[in-house]
């Protein structure tokens, strides 16, 4: 009975004059009962603002977020409330994948994002792999999450201050507090990479300026990995010197090539040869522009959420139809 399925809420931030987001559109399709969901769409130009002001606004026992053009699959909530039986769940994910109609250069862009050397342990944000399992921050994204509200609030929701990994830093205070972070292979949502190369690559700037900021804020020795692309950006300044003075030191260098050279020969036989091959110059450039990224990040100036000027959120409130 739809009694006994919670009340869930999903929230949808997006663009003041946007059209209606593809998720909402996605979203009639999920194979809920319609009086358990409630749909929020909060309108407004910082998405940490918007959520957490549709978090308050919310009804929902646990909150599904999505980005304004994910798109999930139906039986995700079903999936999911399997797994939030256990009281100690505090949030569920699971890969937001490139749909196959994609362009070819999103797809490109697909084979980086879901690489081992590129992105590591995050590359599962991106690709199925394994088997439902406990996790960190490192395997979820916000773009495809479910959340348990009470203890989301509890913490007063997303930092503010924070854009992006305001949620990595969020499931990082849920796991101190002994909550637990679940990543489900199957739980999927398919969301198309950036349309073009310049896109690719602020994005992935992007990502270095927002790990950069989370680890100013709220330092975890997980973030540890994450200082390699920075200190690689360093060591590639450093090569003309060490060439031309200690030539021993360009063995990281050969190295690198090689570990290149495997990822590329591992990737092809989930995404085949000409797409591999094409993604193998974009492993490096993902490593220099998020290390870039990270450097700049290490001197934003970080303004505390009540020192932001108030951003206006405009809430439009649905459910999903019969």
């Amino acid at each position: 009975m739809s009694s006994e399925l919670p009340l869930v809420t999903v929230i949808i931030p997006t663009r003041p004059g946007e059209d209606e987001p593809r998720a909402l559109h996605a979203v009639q399709s999920l194979d809920y009962p319609r009086d358990r969901v409630e749909v929020i769409v909060a309108r407004g130009r910082q998405p940490s603002v918007q959520r957490n002001t549709a978090l308050r606004a919310a009804h929902g026992e646990f909150i599904y977020f999505l980005d304004d053009d994910s798109l999930p699959q139906p039986g995700n909530l079903r999936r999911a409330w399997e797994q939030f039986k256990d009281a100690k769940v505090a949030m569920l994910g699971g890969p937001n994948l490139c749909p196959p109609e994609a362009p070819l250069l999103e797809q490109v862009f697909a084979v980086v994002l879901s690489s081992l050397l590129a992105f590591g342990p995050s590359r599962a944000r991106y690709h199925s792999v394994g088997a439902i399992r406990a996790t960190s921050e490192k395997e979820l994204i916000l773009c495809n999450l479910m959340a348990r509200r009470a203890p989301v609030i509890a913490l007063a929701g997303f930092d503010e201050a924070l854009y992006p990994n305001e949620e990595n830093a969020l499931m990082d205070d849920l796991q101190k507090q002994g909550n637990k972070l679940l990543y489900d292979p199957q739980f999927i949502a398919y969301r198309r990479p950036r349309p073009t190369f310049t896109a690719f690559c602020k994005m992935l700037m992007t990502y270095g300026r927002g790990r950069a900021e989370q680890f100013r804020l709220h330092p975890t020795p997980g973030s540890a990995l994450n200082l390699v692309p920075p200190l690689f950006c360093v060591y590639l300044v450093l090569v003309p010197t060490l060439a031309w003075r200690f030539p021993l030191g360009l063995w990281p260098l050969a190295a690198y090539a090689l570990a290149v050279l495997g990822q590329t020969m591992a990737s092809v036989s989930h995404h085949g040869l000409g797409r591999s091959l094409l993604a193998s110059p974009l492993l490096v450039l993902t490593h220099v522009f998020y290390g870039l990224g990270f450097w700049r990040g290490l001197f934003t100036r970080l303004k505390p959420a009540g020192e932001k000027p108030a951003m206006e959120v405009t809430l439009e409130t649905a459910g999903l139809k019969e």
